[in-house]
């Protein structure tokens, strides 16, 4: 598109293979002003995504809150809609109760276009949610695709054609896709006649086109679809109502597609429909690989269902996709082969692989890497959730246990509780999995402010800890009265009176709740008592870190603020020489807070920048929307008033984007209203004002971009 600057919102970038339906956008375009949901329908591969793509990137200035996309085609049922949903309007949903509360609130008061792809799957439950989302925000606009309308009331349909055959938009494309010219006249026109000018069908011959010539591409088209409907390979799983033909046109299109691929890329194809997400070769090999399929011809296969347009040509990031019509074929053939279960475990298992290795270089200079693949993976890694908890609800723990801390540190707290809490109610294993998935779950009911619900299970995870260390340490003491010789190594960390790595997090949880709650006291008493207790030092694990982190925060919440910013920067200068970023950027909170309460703004507004660095760095919504409080009150204390109204706006957009009202340690919110309101007396009510409702209208990116704007860290 000719406009480039930016808006709010987030919509992927448009296939450059767009060609021609002129007459539709405008049709859409023209819809949307008039009316509040519009779901254009059509057959698979037909271009509804493209169109609907184009459409909100030409309407998206009218939307003062932005375009949203959603891809639905990664939801294997509807339990995880509304969450989804949320995501895609960056709400870091932290609210508890309803599913859709949060999402209700974020949209209220907004004027945004919210586009729903793929929906033919989970028809009903989008029905139900468009109609409650339409109902609570009178702003809310609603594009949606799908095979079939939804059946809302004041829903407006736009049917969607295949390109004309005959005409040059078809031909267009074929010509694009190939990367070849031809002739209006000739084979090429032929096969756009054949394949009645479905786009997906175009693509998959241009890609033949490419290996063979165009002339064996229409001969070969001419036998399949001259061929009894029975030859057609009219085999895709669901069966569909309207437009039969072309269906089957399609059908076989995709059906030559499979007859043309060898028998290793027919397998692959069949095995990689497992995937609901982005893949990569790494877990292509460990997920398809079997029989003749192995290492060594699995990447060859690979690389042949691209060239044939199969799967979708890696991104910068090495990814591969199939468009979700080419996956349901490759899913029916691989329920044919009866692989469908094998494979779902062995892509269950290598995601709790993944899961468990991620935890473990959680502490250290890997750190970021794994934060960030964890989250590239979250669509399998929830596939491979919902695979375990109705096949082996112990292994669901143990995923779910694995991955929940850094679903809730990326504000992903709605799924990670609801797995979690699934899980502990399906599985039956104790110990370490179960201790684990318990301070996973009460750390996220502490970032939901569910202070009640998190004392119960942060009660439940210290007597987990206590009796798995406790268990684990008379097995081993056991075990070395009878053996000759036993190894130190050998030994558990904890025992009948130190406390290990369960017991030092569940009493990282208990603090947390304390500080969280105004009771840095019982905060200071708890972790101390079991760091006092513990072997090592805080670089020795992610746990004993997090146990320094709390006493710190304690510290400061006490007044002790000298002692509590040596400590700080200790830790820091350990977390700089580790590489560790999630506990740095909570330092750094620590000491901007610091700084404010000694009278030092200066400092703090270096320091709630380094935290603002990090935490966007992480994708951290909740820790963005903290810094820009703890800098607005740097600000303020300095004497700036209309930059702090403008980062106190801009924090109120990410505080928005929570779900949540503004929160925080409560210290920090006594010096924000205090400060705040002598900016305000200092500024004057009125520009102040339309200096905050500037920065919160604006682009929330764009604000922060200016609230890094200033001087670096403090030594």
């Amino acid at each position: 598109m000719g406009e480039t600057a930016p808006v709010r919102g987030h919509l992927p970038d448009e296939n450059p293979g767009f060609v021609g339906r002129r007459t539709e956008l405008e049709c859409v375009s023209a819809a949307l002003a008039d009316h509040r949901l519009v779901t254009v329908t059509g057959v698979g591969g037909v271009g509804k995504t493209r169109l609907a793509l184009r459409a909100a990137h030409g309407v998206a200035r009218r939307f003062p809150d932005g375009a949203w996309w959603t891809d639905l085609s990664q939801l294997d049922g509807d339990r995880l809609l509304v969450a989804l949903v949320a995501d895609s309007v960056d709400l870091a949903d932290h609210t508890p109760g309803t599913a859709t509360t949060g999402l209700r609130r974020r949209l209220a008061d907004d004027r945004l276009l919210l586009v729903l792809d793929s929906c033919e799957h989970l028809t009903e439950p989008c029905a139900r949610l468009v109609t409650e989302l339409l109902a609570a925000a009178p702003g809310l606009t609603v594009l949606t695709t799908s095979r079939r309308p939804l059946g809302v009331a004041g829903e407006h349909v736009v049917p969607l054609d295949p390109l004309p055959p005959a005409g040059g938009d078809a031909l267009e494309l074929l010509r694009r896709a190939a990367g070849q010219d031809f002739p209006a006249a000739g084979p090429a026109g032929e096969i756009c006649v054949r394949l009645e000018g479905i786009p997906l069908a175009l693509e998959l011959a241009a890609a033949q086109i490419r290996l063979q010539g165009a002339e064996a591409v229409r001969d070969q088209l001419g036998t399949r679809l001259d061929a009894p409907p029975e030859a057609r390979f009219d085999l895709l799983a669901h069966t569909e109502r309207v437009w039969p033909s072309r269906h089957q046109t399609l059908r076989a299109a995709i059906g030559w597609s499979h007859e043309l691929s060898t028998p290793l890329e027919r397998l692959l194809w069949a095995r990689l429909s497992v995937f609901r997400g982005p893949f990569d070769l790494s877990s292509a090999l460990a997920v398809c690989t079997g029989g003749p399929l192995d290492r060594a011809t699995l990447p060859a296969a690979l690389d042949g269902l691209v060239r044939s347009s199969v799967v979708r040509p890696p991104d910068a990031g090495g990814r591969l996709r199939m468009l979700d019509t080419i996956r349901e074929y490759g899913a029916t053939w691989l329920d044919r082969t009866g692989e469908t279960g094998t494979v779902a475990d062995r892509h269950a298992a290598h995601f709790r692989g993944l899961a468990r290795r991620a935890e473990t270089e959680w502490h250290g200079a890997r750190q970021l890497r794994w934060y960030r693949t964890v989250d590239a993976h979250h669509t399998d890694l929830r596939t491979a959730l919902d695979r375990l908890l109705r096949t082996d609800p112990d292994a669901a723990l143990d995923l779910i246990g694995s991955v929940a801390f850094a679903w809730s540190c990326r504000g992903r707290l709605r799924e990670a509780r609801d797995g979690l809490e699934q899980a502990l109610v399906l599985s039956e294993a104790r110990g370490r999995v179960r201790a684990r998935a318990l301070w996973a779950l009460g750390v996220t009911l502490v970032l939901q402010g569910e202070s009640d619900p998190a004392q119960e299970v942060s009660e439940r995870c210290a007597r987990e800890a206590r009796n798995t260390e406790y268990a684990e340490y008379t097995e081993y003491a056991a075990h070395a009265e009878h053996t000759e010789y036993a190894a130190p190594e050998e030994a558990p960390r904890g025992g009948r009176d130190r406390p290990g790595e369960l017991t030092l997090d569940a009493a990282a949880l208990a603090g947390l709740l304390a500080l969280t709650t105004g009771r840095p006291m019982s905060a200071y008493v708890v972790v101390g008592h079991v760091l006092d207790a513990a072997r090592g030092g805080p670089a020795d694990s992610a746990a004993r870190l997090r146990c320094h982190l709390v006493r710190v925060f304690a510290l400061t919440g006490l007044g002790r603020l000298a002692e509590a910013r040596r400590g700080a920067l200790r830790l820091r200068a350990l977390c700089q020489e580790l590489d560790e970023h999630w506990t740095r950027t909570a330092l750094e909170y620590q000491l901007a807070l610091t700084g404010l309460l000694e009278g030092d703004p200066q400092a703090a507004a270096g320091h709630a920048r380094a935290m603002l660095e990090g935490t966007r760095g992480l994708g951290a919504s909740l820790g963005v929307a903290l810094g820009l409080d703890v800098l607005a009150t740097a600000l303020a204390a300095a004497g700036d008033g209309e930059r702090a109204a403008d980062v106190s706006g801009t924090g109120e957009a990410y505080w928005r984007a929570t779900g949540q009202p503004r929160r925080g340690l409560p210290g920090l919110r006594a010096l924000h209203e205090k400060y705040t309101d002598t900016a305000r007396a200092t500024l004057g009510e009125p520009a102040y004002e339309e200096i905050f409702v500037r920065a919160l209208t604006g682009l929330p990116q764009d604000g922060l971009d200016r609230a890094l704007e200033g001087p670096g860290t403090p030594a």
